[in-house]
């Protein structure tokens, strides 16, 4: 399976939301996300992962703020606060959620 980035924001444009669910398999849930001027997500219930397709911006995470580019790589635990701030306009990113209820058991 192949999903490209101009296919899932050509999907995403056809709903309302800033996010859409592309794939699914066991505990892995794939969506694309770009939200409009604001970011409100509030804390997930299990582990997450972005890849940064476009745009550039902050990323807060906890207490940490870090800047953020197209192929980044984004961790955030189970319940962490986290959100994207001052991104630019043409910022998406892809979304994986993965394992159980409360995140994996960090090794």
């Amino acid at each position: 399976m192949q999903i490209s980035p101009k296919d899932a924001l050509l999907n995403l444009a056809k709903v309302e939301d800033p996010f859409l669910t592309l794939f699914r398999h066991g505990t892995l849930e794939v969506e694309i996300y770009r939200p409009v001027d604001i970011d409100h997500q509030t804390p997930h219930h299990r582990d997450e992962i972005y890849i940064i397709i476009s745009g550039s911006g902050l990323f807060h995470l906890e207490e940490e703020a870090m800047t953020f580019a197209p192929g980044d790589f984004l961790f955030v635990p189970a319940g962490a606060e986290h959100r994207f701030v001052e991104f630019s306009d043409d910022f998406s990113t892809w979304v994986l959620f993965y394992g159980p209820e409360g995140g994996e058991t960090p090794t």
